[in-house]
């Protein structure tokens, strides 16, 4: 399996050259060369694995045995998980009036992205052990990316981990699940701007290259192909709990609602689809609402300026995964996604050619959410179940109260409310706060301001060179 850029411009890499990448070297994003197909037999078979199993059939297609021999693989997996608080990973509920919620939040940060990082960590470690080699990660976080991030990694000896948070935007345990982290190689970064502007600084750093290869720069993001990958497990779990029967011809239909922020995971669903795993899949986000906007109406273009809701780790107005789903719908056309991108990066707007609008709003449903209606699923939730939904979880929710259907439905939860105390509260309702989540007040924190006016790649520069001076 090799991997090549959704630009056209770089030449293909193995799993290991992704893993160890942030953007293309071209600006784009690593994608498999060509997507596995899984007939009604595998289908059917995978039907009976738990979740983790689900994993590590899944990693094994896309990294070949030669570079990590299977048993390694299963081994890595097997360590990711282990730190989990359900005994099955992941863990399905099933509430009233047929809502199904697959509660993707029971790793160490309470967050999904615990899933994905937790197996990188291990992908990155098994290298870098075999390599003597030493790499630097580089994350902007929205709120939950950091703390999972930090993770996955903390401790180790041949990573550094430098995270930027949007001081404001975040939830206080947010913050705290990043600046409570106290190790050598942390070191986290408050700014004073939102989530797309801290991307900026971590763009600049990438785009330089002689920088980029001195210091082994690596991105955990989703733009990280990686995380990507172990993503695509959530929508054969989901489809595999929901289903009726795979006893009939064709084979059922599941919808699953995704929250999206970045478009990480609903492009990983966009992958499983591709696969061949017969689900319907539905984009739905807060009021920044551009990735709804390039669904309806084929408009990818930035509104004025990102609004705080009560599912801030999805204010987020330039999703760079969109560009995987449409280099997989155009049918790998690099060449068109190079010019739609390179548009887009300079007027932040763009519309997508009708042929590949008709074949998006093919293969997508989507709905946005107010703060009002975030606050209304939530309400209507714990009154006819007595669960607790976070503000991102809630925003599936909405769309399946407010959009009723026959078909079996599954709405993906990426985080607990636990983290999301503010929201509780507004909905009226009464936060359920684990001790490891009220320990975090009392603990000591480390992190370095940036303040509007710095040159913020300027001073990340500076840090990371100072630290490389440490080795």
């Amino acid at each position: 399996m090799e991997y090549i850029s959704t630009r056209g411009g770089t030449r293909a890499v193995d799993f290991e050259g992704a893993l160890f990448s942030g953007y293309a070297p071209d600006g784009g994003l690593f994608m498999p060369q060509s997507i596995p197909s899984l007939d009604r037999d595998t289908l059917r078979h995978w039907s009976s694995l738990c979740y983790r199993e689900l994993v590590k059939e899944l990693c094994s297609l896309f990294i070949s045995a030669e570079l990590v021999p299977r048993n390694a693989l299963n081994d890595q997996i097997d360590r990711a998980f282990s730190r989990f608080r359900h005994k099955d990973v992941v863990h399905l509920s099933r509430l009233k009036d047929g809502l199904n919620v697959l509660e993707l939040w029971h790793g160490v940060t309470y967050a999904f992205k615990d899933l994905s990082l937790s197996c990188t960590g291990q992908f990155l470690q098994y290298f870098l052990e075999k390599k003597q080699k030493h790499v630097t990660v580089l994350v902007g976080t929205s709120g939950d990316t950091g703390s999972s991030a930090i993770e996955s990694v903390r401790g180790q000896k041949n990573m550094d981990i430098f995270v930027l948070l949007p001081k404001g935007f975040c939830t206080q345990i947010q913050e705290l699940q990043m600046t409570t982290v106290i190790e050598d190689n942390v070191h986290v970064f408050a700014a004073h701007g939102n989530s797309d502007e801290i991307d900026e600084p971590i763009k600049e750093l990438f785009a330089d290259v002689d920088f980029a290869r001195k210091h082994n720069l690596m991105s955990l993001n989703s733009i990280n192909w990686s995380r990507i990958m172990v993503q695509i497990a959530h929508y054969f779990y989901a489809y595999f709990q929901c289903a009726p029967s795979l006893d009939t011809t064709p084979l059922p239909v599941v919808e699953i609602v995704v929250p999206t922020g970045g478009g990480g995971n609903i492009a990983a669903g966009c992958i499983a689809q591709k696969m061949g795993l017969p689900v319907r899949l539905v984009a739905v986000v807060n009021s920044n609402d551009i990735i709804h906007r390039t669904v309806q109406q084929g408009d990818f273009s930035l509104a004025e300026s990102v609004k705080a809701t009560l599912a801030s780790a999805m204010d987020i107005q330039e999703p760079y995964n969109v560009e995987r789903i449409l280099w997989l719908l155009s049918g790998s056309d690099s060449h068109l996604i190079k010019m739609l991108m390179e548009q887009f990066s300079v007027s932040k707007r763009v519309k997508l050619p009708e042929d590949l609008h008709r074949k998006l709003s093919e293969t997508l449903r989507s709905c946005s959410a107010s703060d009002e209606d975030i606050v209304g699923a939530m309400r209507r939730c714990w009154e006819e179940n007595g669960y607790l939904l976070c503000p991102h979880s809630a925003v599936a929710a909405h769309y399946h109260y407010s959009q009723p259907d026959t078909t079996p439905r599954c709405c993906l939860a990426p985080a607990s409310a636990a983290k999301f105390q503010d929201a509780v509260l507004r909905a009226g309702l009464v936060p359920q706060i684990p001790p490891e989540i009220t320990a975090l007040t009392a603990m000591e924190t480390r992190s370095t301001a940036l303040e509007r006016g710095q040159d913020w790649a300027q001073v990340l520069r500076g840090r990371i060179e100072a630290v490389a001076q440490q080795w």
